[in-house]
């Protein structure tokens, strides 16, 4: 079985082996068994269902939440020569009947489909005339009511194993907290499935957390190693999308918005425009992104504070699928705890549902605020302990690591700060708490009555900025909180108590101004994608265009045609035969006969032209 299974995946797939535990997984559905597979994004997840589904008799059905992602993967498989099919309200009638009469004369290898369209009457009628290989249920956390997507009709899942006890189920998703795995295992009813958990880890994304001072301008200068590159930069508010969008236009980006406020027709073209454009930035709430298989997004940017720490590993995870380097970089600020914090409290959501969300919000600020190896803190929110480079080493690719941050006893400052919180009655915000430490004089200050209070002035020695980190990260250790209930003051918790009696002290992370952050931000080095050379660069343009050619002609994305991957593995191998192009990494039987002559004839006219410009 494992021969048949590897003969498939390099004459299909063009991949000389598996990863990790995709071996392991593709013999065990193979052979018929249930699985629940957790992997990170770019671990190779399709592969572990589409393999048994070539292999085993019948047609593998794949439940899939998204009607774009479910055309992307179809695309991708139809160029690979597998027959791969997808039912969805974007098909007409007359398309959508062919694909039935297909299915019931098993003429499909892969049917994607969403879990309402599965649910209906009709479609498990369908099911039950036809010869079926596997159930493949992907993003499987949409399950968890907990979760970021919930999707009701994940839940009503369980009758595929009811109705069909004897085909294989694989589960499948790479966002999963311990309680979340707890909970798809429970709900698609595979607590007796076979667990594979791969790590979480995604070493080729470099992480990156800075502090927010004047956002939009941190955005230009981060963007600045990023140029003609992929990449998705969210937002909390469509009003800040559109405005982002428009000013990086101006700065001569290909940007495009991305929100539910934008019209159905707008978003399918912005949406269609960054899959098969090369170098489009879009701007984005997080509306945008679940199902996005686009391998080549450089970068993920957030200019606000996402959610939860599941949230932002799923959209970080948009980078870098294809294995090269990327970059997640998120800028935060206090602001962005008190109005997440204030929408969580506003919500309709049950107390239930509050307290999770305060907790979840609670552990990504701490990940924000750490000194310690981020990815260690990331990968421990997932249950999992960080041991690449031994265990309590750092990983060597997030900021904290490449470039240590400075501390400072902060005790005083911090027992001044909680003194004046106390004092002005706990009802204050940050940029109000800290003119009177600085002893401001402006109206506010004396609406109030404040300039009499012992606190006002008593911080005259930091800056304001150096007050406002002071204050973040006291909200983030636990020693103040926000009063959500009114304007977002803050207030004293019962741990600061020991700070206030000096039994405790407090370690701070140095403030650094943005001209330091720039300078820190070159001293890690950017995780841009690896450099070909001067020599091999213009074949590996001419390659793209032809890549671009192709794609538009068939109306695919192009990477649907070749990765950027297997661009450069051309490139550096330089065949000059189809068995030579064979060997290189991604391109099956099907492409080898569909695009190997006009491969070759690209390879070799380029050496001609370099070889006459040289002469």
């Amino acid at each position: 079985m494992h021969d048949a299974a590897l003969q498939t995946l390099r004459q299909v797939f063009g991949h000389a082996a598996f990863r990790g535990s995709q071996a392991a997984i593709v013999d065990h559905v193979t052979a018929g068994n249930d699985a629940l597979v957790l992997m990170p994004t770019g671990g190779g997840k399709s592969l572990c269902y589409q393999v048994p589904a070539i292999l085993r008799e019948g047609c593998g059905i794949v439940v899939s939440p998204l009607i774009a992602l479910m055309q992307d993967q179809v695309e991708a498989l139809r160029q690979l020569g597998v027959r791969a099919e997808y039912l969805n309200s974007t098909l007409d009638g007359e398309t959508a009947a062919r694909v039935e009469r297909e299915l019931l004369a098993g003429g499909i290898d892969l049917l994607y489909v969403a879990p309402e369209r599965l649910l209906t009457p009709r479609f498990l009628s369908l099911l039950e005339r036809s010869k079926i290989a596997l159930f493949a249920i992907d993003e499987a956390h949409c399950v968890s009511q907990w979760g970021h997507d919930f999707r009701r009709e994940y839940r009503e899942l369980t009758l595929l194993h009811e109705r069909w006890p004897g085909i294989p189920r694989i589960a499948l998703t790479a966002t999963a907290d311990p309680p979340t795995q707890r909970e798809i295992a429970e709900r698609l009813q595979l607590e007796d499935a076979r667990r594979f958990v791969s790590s979480f880890d995604r070493p080729n994304i470099r992480y990156t957390v800075v502090q927010k001072d004047n956002g939009s301008a941190q955005l230009r200068d981060f963007l600045q190693a990023h140029r003609g590159e992929a990449g998705i930069v969210y937002c909390l508010s469509r009003r800040k999308v559109e405005k982002t969008a428009a000013t990086l236009v101006e700065l001569g980006y290909d940007a495009l918005p991305y929100h539910a406020g934008l019209d159905a027709a707008t978003r399918a073209e912005n949406q269609r425009r960054f899959l098969r454009d090369e170098g489009v930035v879009i701007v984005a709430t997080i509306a945008f992104g679940m199902g996005i298989d686009k391998p080549d997004v450089r970068f993920v940017a957030h200019l606000d504070l996402p959610k939860s720490i599941e949230g932002y590993y799923q959209e970080t995870g948009r980078a870098g699928r294809d294995g090269e380097p990327a970059e997640a970089w998120l800028c935060q600020g206090l602001g962005d705890v008190v109005l997440l914090k204030q929408m969580i409290e506003n919500s309709e959501a049950g107390e239930e549902r509050k307290r999770l969300e305060r907790r979840k919000l609670d552990a990504l600020v701490g990940y924000c605020e750490t000194m310690r190896c981020r990815r260690q803190v990331l990968l421990a929110s997932f249950g999992e302990e960080y041991a690449a480079k031994g265990p309590g080493q750092p990983c060597g690719n997030c900021d904290n690591c490449l470039s240590p941050a400075e501390t400072w006893d902060a005790t005083v400052a911090a027992q001044k700060a909680l003194s004046c919180v106390y004092r002005s009655g706990q009802r204050f915000g940050v940029a109000h708490l800290v003119d009177i430490l600085r002893g401001a004089e402006n109206e506010r200050i004396h609406q109030f009555g404040h300039e009499r209070l012992s606190t006002f002035g008593v911080g005259s020695d930091l800056d304001a900025r150096t007050w406002r980190g002071v204050f973040r990260q006291l909200v983030a250790a636990g020693l103040l909180d926000v009063d959500t209930e009114g304007y977002g003051g803050l207030r004293l918790t019962d741990a600061s108590r020991a700070v206030l009696r000096g039994e405790q002290t407090v370690m701070l992370r140095k403030e650094l101004p943005r001209r330091k952050q720039r300078e820190r931000s070159r001293a890690t080095g950017s995780a841009a994608a690896i450099e070909l050379s001067a020599g091999e660069q213009p074949l590996f343009e001419a390659l793209r265009d032809l890549r671009t050619r192709l794609a538009r002609e068939q109306n695919v994305p192009p990477y649907v045609i070749f990765h950027d991957t297997t661009l450069r593995g051309i490139t550096r191998q330089r065949p000059s035969t189809l068995d030579e192009l064979a060997q290189v990494g991604g391109i099956g039987g099907t492409k080898l006969a569909r695009y190997g002559e006009q491969v070759l004839e690209v390879v070799a006219g380029t050496a001609t032209d370099v070889a006459e410009a040289s002469a």
